[in-house]
């Protein structure tokens, strides 16, 4: 009889287990790389393990969330074998991150600025040595320059300006005059039939391609600016906007002067500053995007489109997103009646698979749930109504895409962002049960700590 440990033939293992395991055991000298409980960052998953090291554009089999035993034990190879790579990575960044305080950088997202660079300095010259730090700063020197300007600073300097933000807000206002409102919301039924096709191979695109030229995106953006349109998703217990605003109807964007990424608020209720915050702190390639006065200029017809969005693609996403995002139901409740496309199977099975949102629904059916002190309870909380940290994450993405002139083409590739941003909210899910099990751990154990005589 096989051990618990080892599969049965046939028995296929998640790749993200795979890769915590094979992470786990390259040891503490990748900590830099890490999360507080020793699995690898999600970024470091993005922007190094897959790209960099498993490659599966060149190894497709390796590509799957779930891997034959053979399959599993390659990945686990490659990044076993990887592994003085990555130490000498982690120690290079470190080392930027230590020059860049010294330098008073701050603008942009260390990770996504300097991950895959360390990576590149590790594999040309090992760990750092002597020269280190002038090659060090030399690199940041480099990615400061590829930003051409293009930074979170270089925006508060340019919106600082007392005139033109009085021009900004006058030009702001007349864009929202302007707008066409139409109290017609968009066609759900023909949403559903792409999400009846996504996630299958040959994704029939000419039920998405009908949603484009009808419209159905904009259509949705200008009856939430006419009144809240109702059963616009076949639940009436959910708000039409799905937490995209705090308000009954979007608010007038403003100019803006600040920003906090912990206090950001609903997409349709952020400024202009707070809207080019996100782009330009997310963004790993500044050198594509347009410069600070021209990603402004755009930004405020953006904003006063409907969605927030300037291409009909990307809206039309957010309407498919609406619908997939009302059947979601990681608890596995079966309440939704919005969640029966092919799309709403795949992602549900998913997610209900996965053991931090079993240990949360636990927390829904327990008499006293969470007694430590609530937390897991708020978190099981959060999978009652998933559709709004995934609407919230979707129009962000969706936003960066549009900043970006980047449209999407087909159904499929609306279907990669769809999935991609619902994997998104389920990593992010997954680490704060972590991190909320470590807290409420830490603090038992004092309390069951015996007493000295």
């Amino acid at each position: 009889m096989p051990s618990p440990s080892q599969p049965t033939t046939g028995e296929r293992r998640p790749r993200a287990m795979v890769i915590d395991r094979a992470w786990r055991a390259v040891g503490p000298g990748i900590r830099a790389l890490s999360g507080p409980g020793g699995a690898p960052l999600t970024r470091t998953v993005k922007l190094i393990l897959l790209p960099l090291i498993v490659r599966p554009a060149l190894r497709p089999e390796l590509a799957a969330d779930f891997l034959s035993a053979r399959e599993a034990e390659q990945l686990d190879a490659l990044i076993r074998e990887s592994g003085a790579a990555l130490e000498a990575t982690a120690r290079w960044f470190t080392l930027l991150k230590k020059t860049r305080r010294a330098l008073g950088i701050v603008a942009g997202n260390p990770q996504d600025l300097y991950f895959q660079r360390c990576f590149e300095l590790a594999t040309e010259h090992g760990a750092p040595g002597p020269g280190a730090d002038a090659l060090a700063r030399a690199v940041l020197e480099e990615v400061s320059d590829a930003s051409g300007g293009r930074t979170v600073e270089a925006l508060r300097k340019h919106l600082s300006d007392a005139a033109r933000r009085a021009r900004l807000d006058t030009e702001l206002a007349a864009a929202w005059d302007r707008r066409e409102q139409v109290p017609c919301a968009p066609d759900t039924g023909l949403a559903a039939e792409v999400l009846e096709a996504c996630g299958t191979a040959g994704t029939d695109s000419s039920a998405f391609a009908a949603m484009v030229r009808a419209r159905h995106g904009s259509r949705l953006g200008q009856a939430l600016w006419t009144a809240h349109p109702t059963d616009v998703w076949d639940r009436a217990d959910v708000p039409p906007h799905l937490g995209l605003t705090a308000h009954r109807v979007p608010p007038r964007p403003e100019v803006g002067r600040s920003a906090s990424t912990a206090t950001l608020p609903a997409p349709f209720d952020r400024s202009l500053f707070e809207r080019l915050f996100t782009v330009l702190q997310a963004s790993a390639h500044r050198e594509s995007l347009p410069t600070v006065p021209e990603l402004v200029r755009r930004e405020v017809d953006r904003s006063c489109a409907p969605l927030g969005l300037h291409d009909e693609s990307l809206r039309v996403a957010v309407v498919l997103g609406g619908r997939l995002a009302v059947g979601l139901d990681p608890l596995g409740s079966g309440t939704s009646v919005a969640g029966s496309t092919a799309a709403h199977r795949i992602v549900n099975s998913r997610w209900q698979r996965e053991a931090s949102v079993l240990r949360a629904r636990r927390m829904t059916v327990s008499p006293a749930p969470d007694p430590e002190g609530g937390v897991l309870a708020a978190l099981a909380q959060d999978l009652r109504t998933p559709w709004a940290a995934y609407m919230r994450r979707l129009w962000v993405r969706l936003h960066g895409r549009d900043v970006r002139d980047a449209p999407l083409p087909d159904a499929a590739s609306a279907w990669g962002v769809l999935d991609g941003v619902v994997r998104s909210v389920m990593m992010d899910h997954r680490a704060r049960v972590r991190t909320a099990l470590r807290t409420l751990s830490a603090t038992a154990e004092p309390a069951a700590a015996p007493r000295s005589a």
